[in-house]
């Protein structure tokens, strides 16, 4: 990882004349106690942040928890929340020190205190849940309370663990209300953030109320607001058309987004560069019909992006060329160097070194209601079955049964989307790549692992830029993740409501407070 500087342009398309601060004044008449309704088809899997590593969970997660550190909107580091300050004890990056803020309470009215801080991150590693965010505190050694000082020990360099502490992974809980080795599993959540959850059901409503409680980086903690879920784009485009909600984010179908008309007065377009990425996941294991390199690397050469890009997106992601997305301090175009362009005779040819029979039968999981995911793999389906050499059964499945399979190596290739954990290059590696990764493919390379920790020694995070492009290179050759495409950010909101390019800006935050009436 490194010092990046985002490339979050927050491009508005409307009404530029306003402005942003515009937007969060003179709110119309009557509307000051509205509930604002935000659409998505982002899911949650869990409101125990202990349980859930995924886009919808976690923002979710920064509107009712607080974590030590946060981002601010477009902010490249993380600035003290919960945390009065907080700074590395020494210069070797392995001891770093908070102090905790002074009067923050939980939805009970206790007290938080530093014992609150260890007890949230020593029960996210304890329970290790398959698709948590255990993985992302492979460094932390142990945590220590003294206080209101927490003190965590790292077991090796690590200049991105405060880019980690800000993260979903390290929201504080009350450990009155949490078990310690298993997670909860009523619809509660006892948090500090600047919203609480006044109820929730789960896959159809989360209704947020400003906490005003809170205390920590967030100036003002917004309006009331409602997120609904739906389970596809299309839902989601309906919802928005008929009016039942106010805000479309993550995200209308394809062809509603390249038919939006910065013209309409009905509505406000915000569009953004974006880092989420979206990726081709390849089961590596020994038993896997994918397992030898040259089989990866024959599917590498019949994928192509810019067909996928134009027909399925309809030209709203990018075609992507390697594991770090452009914008992000590192990036290379790996997979171009290396598989320029789609080669039939080339895939042959691996494929007959390799001795396997043709055509190579695999299965291709994808997340239903996602995006546009079935269309996805239905064109990924027929261009790796170019000239016979593949045969591709496609099967979809529901959110939290898709994680559950993928993390238990069930799947031989899977496509998902991936939102930065943070803004830095490091959250592309380990939990992607490295042993152990979240992507759980089986992939194993030291070369790989030590890059990645080489990089995490620089607090300078644009001297880790060689060990990147080292990593990405090597990608491109064990082709365990084979790189399809980089998202562009639209939020759509009605006329009447302003913020909606503050709910996602490569930080990792999801920023409801921001919403407001105009």
């Amino acid at each position: 990882m490194r010092s990046v500087r985002m490339r979050i342009l927050a491009t508005l398309l409307v009404l530029a004349a306003v402005g942003a601060v515009g937007w969060q004044l003179l709110p119309s008449e009557g509307e000051e106690g509205r509930t604002i309704m935000v659409g998505t088809t982002d899911a949650v899997t869990s409101l125990d942040p202990a349980g859930a590593y995924d886009a919808g969970s976690w923002a979710l997660f920064s509107n009712v928890f607080q974590s030590l550190l946060t981002f601010e909107a477009g902010g490249a580091s993380p600035v003290p929340d919960a945390a009065d300050s907080c700074a590395w004890s020494d210069t070797g990056l392995r001891v770093y020190r908070c102090e905790l803020r002074e009067g923050l309470t939980f939805p009970s009215g206790r007290t938080m205190t530093a014992e609150d801080v260890k007890y949230s991150f020593d029960r996210v590693r304890a329970i290790n849940s398959d698709v948590g965010p255990a993985s992302l505190f492979d460094t932390l050694d142990s945590v220590a309370a003294d206080d209101m000082t927490v003190t965590f020990r790292l077991s090796s360099p690590d200049a991105t663990f405060p880019f980690k502490v800000a993260t979903g992974a390290g929201s504080i809980v009350d450990r009155t209300k949490y078990p310690k080795n298993g997670l909860r599993t009523d619809n509660g959540v006892d948090g500090t953030g600047p919203y609480e959850l006044s109820s929730y059901r789960a896959g159809e409503t989360a209704v947020l109320v400003p906490n005003g409680r809170y205390e920590g980086a967030v100036q003002e903690t917004g309006r009331a607001v409602e997120l609904r879920y739906f389970e596809d784009a299309g839902k989601l485009d309906r919802a928005w058309k008929g009016r039942r909600i106010d805000v479309a984010t993550r995200q209308l179908p394809p062809d509603v987004l390249a038919e939006l008309d910065p013209g309409d007065p009905d509505q406000r377009v915000s569009e953004a560069d974006s880092s989420e990425v979206r990726n081709l996941y390849l089961n590596t294991r020994a038993g896997s019909p994918l397992h030898d390199v040259r089989v990866r690397q024959a599917m590498a050469w019949l994928v192509n992006r810019e067909k996928l890009a134009a027909t399925v997106y309809q030209g709203t992601v990018d075609p992507l060329y390697s594991l770090i997305p452009t914008g992000i301090t590192g990036h290379t175009t790996s997979f171009f160097d290396a598989y320029p362009k789609q080669n039939v005779g080339r895939a042959r040819a691996l494929l007959e070194e390799a001795g396997v029979s043709l055509p190579v039968r695999f299965t291709y999981g994808y997340a239903t209601g996602r995006g546009a995911a079935a269309e996805e793999a239905a064109e990924l389906k027929a261009q790796l079955e170019a000239g016979g050499l593949f045969k591709v059964t496609l099967k979809g499945y529901e959110w939290t049964d898709f994680q559950k399979r993928w993390a238990a190596g069930k799947l031989d290739a899977y496509g998902v989307g991936w939102v930065a954990d943070f803004p830095d290059p490091d959250t592309y590696g380990g939990p992607l790549v490295g042993t152990e990764g979240t992507m759980n493919t089986g992939y194993s390379n030291s070369a790989v692992d030590r890059l990645i920790q080489e990089s995490q020694r620089f607090a300078d995070r644009g001297e880790a830029v060689d060990e990147f492009r080292e990593v990405q290179q090597v990608i491109a050759e064990d082709v365990p993740v084979i790189p399809l495409w980089q998202a562009k950010e639209y939020v759509v909101t009605s006329e009447d409501v302003g913020g909606g390019q503050y709910l996602s800006d490569g930080t990792g935050v999801f920023r409801l407070w921001r919403l407001g009436w105009i």
